[in-house]
């Protein structure tokens, strides 16, 4: 046994183990290991004739395994050094500045314009321009090289946060993750419920982007995955959904509720023209109207829409009783209501007449 461990301990090649020259002594002063030699020897001597330290490299197999040893037991007690050390840092998430300007938004971005310019968005942003920075992360990913020059990364949340860093110049605190598109869906989704809410019609575009890009095979596999009630998911397309024009007839896309998908779908079906020519009709009257008026008009509830209220939205001709009143409600439907006994039949076969002419020439 002894003989096979010395003859691997002879095979390891260890440096030469390299001693400093001797410095030399000053002038006059014999050196130690010249104690030995005549009197007449001086510092002046040629070193030649000194003795050199001898070679300190272990002579003997065991002793090269020794010095072996030595070595890596320093190493390996060095790693353990550094493993302690590491540990502190067990949990924790690292953190990186970033410029925000390279950083472009996601494809499956949720949050509308409207959502980046309220107050609680101007509150967000005087509150990270007082930390210097934002106190929560944002999350990003890196994209491959070359897919785009003009940013390195592509939020995974925290489009708020980055708009705000972006406005106020300043670096943005991100986490950099490795995450492919179902992953990134799915954290923005989760990040958003835990946070600001996204509105009724947000959410809807949101899963719509991710069904019609096949990101999900269906609305059951979206909701199993984003752990969200079914139900939800559906008013949330519907919303989603509806004509640009039904939804610009709004004050704000963000006003959509998720009780309004039922009835509004069920317009959709049954007079999805009339629906659309009501919706622009809202749009062109720049009435001011709330969001539930809105509603009201485009569901053909126009005088509860108005509730008497809106300026100019009637005109009465003539003195009450003995005239008539000219109605506007909030799709731009003209009514002229005649007080009784005003039209007789001889009034009313002039009046057909007159617009007769009048309606011919439009």
């Amino acid at each position: 046994m002894s003989k096979k461990l010395a003859a691997k301990a002879s095979l390891i090649q260890l440096p030469p183990l390299r001693t400093p020259p001797p410095s030399p002594a000053p002038e006059g002063v014999v050196e130690p290991q010249q104690l030995g030699q005549p009197a007449s020897v001086s510092a002046a001597a040629p070193t030649s004739s000194v003795p050199q330290a001898p070679d300190a490299r272990p002579k003997t197999a065991p002793g090269s395994m020794a010095v072996f040893m030595a070595s890596q037991s320093a190493a390996v007690k060095e790693a353990e050094e550094l493993k302690l050390k590491l540990r502190a840092f067990d949990g924790a998430v690292p953190m990186k500045a970033l410029d925000p300007r390279r950083i472009r938004a996601s494809r499956w971005a949720n949050r509308h314009a409207n959502g980046l310019s309220d107050k609680a968005f101007e509150e967000l942003k005087a509150d990270i321009a007082s930390s210097g920075t934002n106190v929560q992360p944002v999350c990003v990913r890196a994209l491959a090289l070359g897919s785009d020059t003009s940013a390195d990364y592509e939020l995974v949340f925290g489009h708020r946060r980055h708009r705000a860093c972006l406005e106020l110049g300043i670096p943005v605190q991100a986490i950099i993750a490795e995450i492919d598109d179902k992953g990134l869906f799915e954290a923005m989704e989760r990040e958003n419920r835990a946070r600001k809410n996204l509105s009724a019609w947000e959410q809807g575009m949101m899963y719509r982007r991710a069904l019609d890009n096949g990101l999900y095979a269906s609305q059951r596999k979206l909701a199993e995955a984003v752990g969200v009630d079914l139900s939800l998911i559906s008013k949330s397309l519907a919303l989603a959904r509806l004509p640009d024009a039904v939804v610009e007839a709004f004050p704000s896309p963000l006003d959509v509720q998720f009780r309004w998908a039922q009835p509004l779908s069920e317009v959709l079906q049954r007079d999805p023209e009339g629906l659309v020519a009501r919706a622009k009709a809202l749009k062109a009257s720049k009435v001011a109207l709330n969001a539930k008026q809105v509603l009201d008009a485009l569901l053909g509830q126009g005088d509860k829409a108005l509730n008497r209220s809106t300026p100019g939205s009637e005109r009465r001709l003539g003195k009450a009783g003995q005239g008539a009143v000219l109605a506007a409600d909030a799709t731009g439907r003209i009514t002229l209501r005649f007080d009784p006994g005003v039209l007789t039949p001889e009034r009313e076969a002039a009046l057909i007449e007159w617009l007769n002419g009048q309606l011919s020439g439009s």
